[in-house]
Formats: C-alpha cells, structure tokens, sequence
C-alpha cells in the first residue's frame, strides 16, 4: 500500500507532468460507447468543496471541462457488451461473477478519510486513508481490465487532468502550497457500478446499479440507457 511519501516521490521521478488531450479516441473505443468501472460515490458537500478548492488552488493548469463528479475508482471494468468479443468488453456473465465475488467477501460498509492533495504525472487528487484496507480487497475483487505489470493501486479522488507538460517540481511547490483543512471522514455502505461516454475525457459518470455492503444485494438505479437491451435482459433475469 502506496503512503503518502512513495507517492510523492514516485511524481517526482519524471520532471514534468503528461498532458491530457481532447480527443475522439476512436482507436481506443473502436465504437463502443461506453465503458464500465466501479467506483465509490463520494460527491457529498465537503468532498465537493474540497476538490473544487483544490482546482481553483491548481487554475491555470487543469484541462478545461473536466465535470466528472468526485468518486474513487474500485476496478476497471470494461465496455458494456451483450456480444463481447474483446478482452476489455464488460458482459452480463462478468457482472454476474463480480456479484458472486463481493457476496464471497462479505465487506460490510467501512470509514475512510479524504486526506491530502498529491499527484500523479497525470492528475493531481486526494489522497485516501483506508485503515482496514478494505477498498483494496474491493480493487482485488473488481479490477478485471489486465494492464500488463499492474501499477500499485492508490485510492484516490481526482480533482482534475493536466493540461500541458508542467514541470513537477512547481507542481510539488503547488501542491505545497495548498491549505490542509480538516480530514473529512465519509462512511461507505455502498459501491456502484458506473459508465461514462467513452469518447469524452472527463466527461460526467452514470451510475447504473448500486451495491449494498450491508446487505449484499444490487439495487438498480434509473436510466439504464447505457446498456444494451440484451444486456439489460439477461441482467434483470439471472441478478
């Protein structure tokens, strides 16, 4: 588990930051227009506040139109398929084993804290303080998408992208710079599994279903416009 001075050093290896791109990302999506994770909703006031203070903090150097609702990412999923035919389609039968796995887990709902503001090359965020690890078992549970020699997973909460080559060492002094408030502690009773507009970087999160931590049950939230109709009926059957 990545603390706080891995992952600033880690920022620090390279001497500028990527820049994000608005972009089709036609090679990517090949069509397929929406793509699947799990997340924690955490858009509740204070984390609000905290990420919008944090991106007027930052100004000047976050691409523009980044609306996507403050969340920690659990597993990437994949693109909603009904006739998956790719490694990185997400189908009825995968949401299926990934509701058998969590109630084989029983994880009930845990505290987490939203502490500090860091980086990654790409985002600046919040750093997560999870003291029973417990979004790390959900990320063993839920991250299907391989990627090669994973990347240590650092919970986080993103505040925004990086709009150009910055150079690291000011953004650590940024960062630095940014007043540390109070940690806001959230109690966590549910996940969800959430989509966006795969064409859209940045772009606003759907959730589709919640699942219940306590009870272990999927809860279905409206629209479910973002599945196929297939999807949407082997789903509704066999859940």
């Amino acid at each position: 588990m990545a603390d706080l001075f891995d992952v600033r050093k880690k920022f620090l290896e390279n001497p500028y930051t990527i820049k994000n791109v608005r972009q089709d990302f036609s090679a990517w999506h090949q069509g397929r227009p929406h793509f699947a994770l799990w997340a924690i909703d955490v858009d509740f006031p204070a984390v609000r506040q905290q990420v919008q203070a944090a991106n007027q903090h930052l100004a000047g150097l976050l691409l523009d139109g980044y609306c996507r609702q403050p969340h920690i990412t659990l597993g990437i999923s994949g693109f909603l398929s009904d006739q998956p035919q790719c490694t990185d389609n997400y189908s009825a039968s995968d949401l299926q084993a990934d509701i058998s796995a969590l109630a084989s887990a029983c994880i009930r709902p845990f505290e987490i804290e939203i502490g500090s503001l860091a980086s990654f090359s790409s985002a600046p965020f919040f750093h997560i303080h999870d003291s029973g690890n417990s979004l790390h078992a959900l990320h063993q549970i839920l991250h299907s998408i391989s990627d090669g020699e994973r990347a240590q997973y650092v919970p986080h909460v993103t505040v925004g992208l990086y709009s150009d080559t910055w150079g690291t060492e000011m953004i650590d002094r940024r960062l630095n710079a940014f007043p540390q408030g109070s940690v806001t502690s959230c109690l966590i009773s549910r996940i969800s599994l959430m989509c966006y507009h795969a064409p859209e970087i940045g772009g606003s999160l759907l959730t589709i279903a919640d699942y219940d931590l306590q009870h272990g049950v999927l809860q279905w939230r409206q629209p479910l416009l973002a599945m196929p109709d297939s999807f949407q009926a082997t789903l509704m059957r066999d859940i």
